[in-house]
């Protein structure tokens, strides 16, 4: 009878547990239907994707030279000693070494940018991709194709491998990254929410990227060379299933609705977005230039040690941190002035380039490539957020193909140095390389002057935004309108349209204050384009 009563006492505490935790999972359903909650879901699962692709791309900076150089050690204990014809010996010892070392040091760098050329070139079709079927699916391919990549990197044994691993990353790259800051545009309409949010993805950016070399140099010489990527094979794999189990892109069935995106040729020849493309690609020659070949300029300049090469810029995320969370705020209060933060990035990039050769401490190289990391962070976020405006305002609110481009412009940038790089620091030196791409900022800065005219443009009102009454078509459609809505309720009084515009408009989207019109064109009523 007790053994009854028990029993029964059990499976009602059991049912009750399962009532529970169905009323939880039905909570954290409805609360992921809410916009709002899902995009700071997303917003996460966007930011990991990227931490996740520059942690693996810098994460071999310590461990695959050395790793290649353990192969080559291997492979030439078999040539050391070479038989005549007559049957005696010689060694080819010296010969051999140096050419073991050129063939290295070309080894290393051909594999350090097969990514980011592997990216480039497939940036044009993953965009236009991205554009024709939503963001979802084309960021699940993108994590998918990089837990590939970083498990084949921990198993590799040959360069031949090693090379496929790394290219590998690069086409995982060219969805991950164009769907992510993509769908971050799309999900925070608001300029205001579009810069943090954005400037939080570019914060992960450059974590992972100056946290990734001391992270793979420990795990590497205490653990092996597997460890490192196999954790970051397992953060790959979690945000994978955290991302079906919040978005599930296959339950979708209404991409054939879906807004039809400007092609990716007519933006790049957008003299604006251009201009935008330029600067991000200049911006990022510093540091894509510098990664490959300061470590050898410390080493005889310096007598630095193997810590402090490795720890090299790991000081400047600090920097970068700050640089993204004050160009949030400042442009939050002055969104017109997008373009001169953006120059001022690059006028201090430039400045901190061509002081790096002068300094003769660890300690002093520090601040250059602190300002470096400060004004990538101007530039970056100042920018990403205006090309997304720059679609706004001139094409179709469809964003794959031009953070396709985006991405591009960093492609080239990280393509280059380890090529170009130490060619330059071989045949011209360190301090003209570093005086070289000093110049070029500077240079380029004025550039951005075309565009501070680009927050006093207006979004062109196409039908699916004027026609209100009728029903949404489409997966954004339908979440922009919802969000329109609501934003409209809380700025139609205070006289600010509901795409960020900078300019004071009424409701049916018609320019009240401008004070270049013509008072015979102020009452006419003409529309501000």
């Amino acid at each position: 009878m007790n053994a009854d009563v028990g029993s029964s006492g059990l499976a009602r505490s059991a049912a009750v547990k399962l009532s529970e935790m169905g009323a939880r999972t039905k909570q954290l359903g409805t609360a992921m239907q809410d916009p709002h909650q899902q995009r700071r879901v997303i917003l996460v699962i966007v930011c990991v994707a990227l931490l996740l692709d520059n942690m693996l791309y810098m994460v071999i900076v310590p461990i695959i030279p050395d790793y290649l150089a353990e192969l080559e050690n291997e492979q030439s204990e078999h040539v050391h000693v070479v038989l005549r014809p007559n049957g005696s010996a010689y060694s080819n010892g010296t010969g051999a070494g140096r050419d073991t070392s050129n063939n290295l040091d070309v080894q290393i760098g051909v594999l350090f940018a097969s990514k980011a050329i592997l990216q480039l070139l497939v940036n044009p079709l993953s965009g236009t991709f991205i554009d024709r079927v939503g963001y979802d699916i084309p960021l699940l391919i993108g994590l998918t194709v990089m837990f590939l990549s970083t498990c084949i990197f921990a198993f590799a044994e040959n360069y031949a491998t090693l090379f496929i691993a790394r290219s590998l990353q690069g086409l995982g790259s060219a969805f991950a990254d164009t769907s992510g800051l993509a769908m971050i545009a799309d999900k925070y309409t608001e300029e205001g929410e579009r810069s943090r949010a954005l400037g939080i993805a570019l914060a992960f950016i450059s974590f992972g990227s100056l946290v990734a070399p001391p992270f793979g140099g420990v795990l590497y010489e205490f653990a092996g060379k597997r460890v490192p990527f196999l954790v970051l094979a397992f953060v790959c794999l979690a945000d994978g299933f955290l991302f079906l189990t919040v978005i599930r892109p296959f339950s979708n069935r209404t991409r054939e609705n879906m807004p039809v995106g400007t092609p990716i040729y007519r933006l790049m020849i957008d003299p604006y977005i251009a201009v935008v493309a330029g600067a991000l690609t200049v911006c990022n020659i510093p540091l894509a230039f510098l990664e490959p070949t300061i470590a050898n300029w410390m080493e005889s300049t310096m007598h630095s040690t193997q810590w402090q090469m490795g720890l090299t810029w790991l000081p400047a995320f600090f920097p970068h941190v700050f640089g993204v969370y004050i160009t949030v705020k400042l442009a939050a209060r002055h969104p017109n002035l997008q373009w001169f933060y953006g120059a001022l990035g690059l006028v201090i990039i430039g400045a901190s380039s061509c002081t790096v050769p002068a300094c003769k401490t660890f300690g002093e190289l520090i601040a250059p490539l602190c300002g470096i990391c400060f004004g990538i962070a101007l530039v970056d976020t100042a920018l990403l957020p205006t090309l997304a405006f720059l679609v706004d305002v001139r094409h179709v609110s469809v964003y794959g193909s031009v953070y396709a481009i985006a991405d591009i412009s960093y492609s080239v940038a990280y393509a280059m140095g380890p090529v170009v790089a130490g060619q330059v620091v071989h045949n011209l030196g360190f301090v003209q390389l570093n005086l070289g791409m000093g110049l070029v900022n500077v240079l380029y800065a004025p550039a951005l002057l075309l565009l501070r005219n680009v927050c006093q443009m207006r979004p062109s009102y196409s039908e699916r935004d004027t026609l209100l009454e009728e029903a949404p078509q489409g997966l954004y459609d339908t979440i922009r309108m919802e969000e329109r809505r609501t934003k409209k309720k809380k700025k139609k009084e205070k006289g600010y349209n509901s795409a960020g515009n900078c300019l004071p408009v009424d409701e049916n989207g018609f320019d009240a204050f401008k004070a270049q019109r013509s008072q015979s064109e102020e009452s006419s009523g003409t529309e501000f384009t």
